[in-house]
């Protein structure tokens, strides 16, 4: 996932997902009066060159994302208003419709970070990091002079957690090579390094986007907290993929068929996918999804402490900002 905007308030049930936006490249029954998903799967932020795509990356990195939504944007207004068909315009925003009241939620960077893992050394991928964020923040700004007020941005996940990322360690892993629940420790400090570099650099885009308001989301502590914590909250083996097979040596993604140690295997779905957090070793199920959404809704885990339900009361979260930035 990397940006979508939903427009108008905010309500109880939407702030987990109801009703679902619609795709803008999905031009088959789809409707945008409440907001539009620019979002394509393997997104970076940084634009991808021909070794990126080799490897499975979208062609539609950020900057393409926030084209789409000014595509959409400008061109919407003159579709509403030159139909006569009410279908038409039913599926689309209306031309009055003001985008400071808009909720803007970009999720975005593990793909970055992910693509660095596999291609550069440890101390390269630290050193990537603050271009990467620089133009994550590069195109907060363009979306911000494009009519965008209220941000909701979530940092990235613990990416050395997953089972991908753990199904290539060799046994037994060297010492220090895991943390202590089993995850690959130099993967995730890399991910915290960049939520570390990107929420320094929201700091700094608060102070210069005085109309704005910013939420940072902290996405990693609640999947670390899942992953820790997954037999109490009612998941199987943290590390078990519900669909595909991971070695040293092998990948059978979900739906494929593929050797895995001399046998030909086809990926299918687990029987009890609600009990597992991964659903192919890089995606998390849907039950697993819905958890970290609920610990993610309320504000605990905002900075400044804002639940969705009330991120497009855009004054009361400017008021909250302020009051964090006068406290620290």
């Amino acid at each position: 996932m990397s940006v979508e905007a939903r427009f108008g308030d905010i309500t109880r049930a939407d702030s987990v997902g109801i009703p679902y936006l619609s795709s803008y490249l999905d031009s088959i029954g789809s409707n945008y009066q409440q907001g539009a998903n620019f979002a394509t799967g393997g997104a970076t932020i940084v634009r991808p060159n021909e070794t990126w795509f080799a490897t499975g990356v979208s062609p539609f990195p950020l900057e393409i994302q926030v084209e789409h939504y000014t595509q959409l944007k400008d061109r919407a207004p003159h579709l509403y208003n030159q139909s006569k068909d009410e279908c038409v315009r039913y599926r689309l925003p209306k031309p009055d419709l003001d985008l400071s009241k808009a909720l803007f939620t970009v999720d975005i960077g593990q793909n970055d970070v992910a693509f660095g893992i596999r291609t550069l050394s440890y101390q390269h991928q630290k050193e990537a990091i603050p271009t990467i964020v620089a133009q994550f923040i590069s195109q907060i700004r363009v979306l911000y002079e494009r009519g965008a007020r209220t941000f909701w941005i979530h940092n990235t996940g613990p990416i050395g957690c997953l089972p991908v990322a753990i199904a290539k360690v060799q046994k037994p892993a060297p010492p220090g090579y895991l943390d202590e629940f089993g995850c690959v420790k130099t993967q995730n400090d890399v991910a915290l390094l960049f939520n570390k570099v990107l929420k320094d650099e929201i700091v700094k885009l608060r102070a210069n986007l005085s109309n704005a308001s910013i939420v940072y989301v902290d996405v990693y502590a609640a999947k670390y907290e899942l992953i820790s914590t997954a037999k109490d909250q009612g998941f199987e083996d943290p590390f078990a993929t519900c669909c595909g097979y991971h070695g040293v040596d092998y990948d059978v993604y979900c739906g494929n068929t593929g050797n895995v140690n001399g046998t030909e295997v086809f990926a299918t779905s687990c029987p009890n996918p609600s009990e597992v957090i991964s659903w192919d070793g890089v995606h998390y199920t849907e039950a697993a999804n819905k958890w970290i959404a609920d610990r993610i809704v309320n504000e605990s885990l905002s900075d400044p402490p804002v639940a969705v339900s009330r991120a497009c009361h855009k004054q009361a979260s400017v008021s909250r900002m302020k009051t964090q930035s006068n406290s620290d």
